[in-house]
């Protein structure tokens, strides 16, 4: 698997970037798409709207956020199967708009996939 970077999609787009794919479900503001400079935007590997809004980046809530996440991107194979698929031609970068740069989705998300493109895996129920 190929290297998977994080960056605010408000940085400044960088080559070594490489290919970059927005992870929110709502499209950042103030930001045009020529600005973004996102070759890629896959809105549905986001956390729901009800577990965003409930996590709203408390960060005694991340651990909980986290596990629910989890949970969510294991109904999500084929979107998983495509963004490992990404990674494993080329290194990515997950953009993402908030500015809680520790704790995020993004963070997640990121965890989530290595662990799935480890040999044992993330968690044997994640499969």
């Amino acid at each position: 698997m190929n290297k998977i970077s994080l960056k605010r999609v408000y940085e400044p787009f960088k080559p070594e970037d490489g290919f970059r794919i927005l992870v929110d479900r709502l499209w950042p503001r103030g930001l045009s798409k020529e600005e973004a400079k996102i070759d890629l935007w896959v809105r549905d590997i986001a956390p729901s709207n009800e577990l965003r809004k409930e996590y709203n980046h408390v960060p005694e809530k991340w651990n909980s956020f986290r596990d629910s996440y989890f949970k969510e991107l294991k109904n999500k194979a084929a979107l998983i199967n495509s963004l490992l698929e990404i990674i494993g031609e080329r290194s990515v970068t997950f953009l993402y708009s908030t500015r809680y740069t520790e704790n995020n989705n993004a963070v997640a998300l990121k965890e989530y996939l290595e662990g799935q493109a480890s040999p044992e895996g993330y968690n044997q129920d994640a499969k």
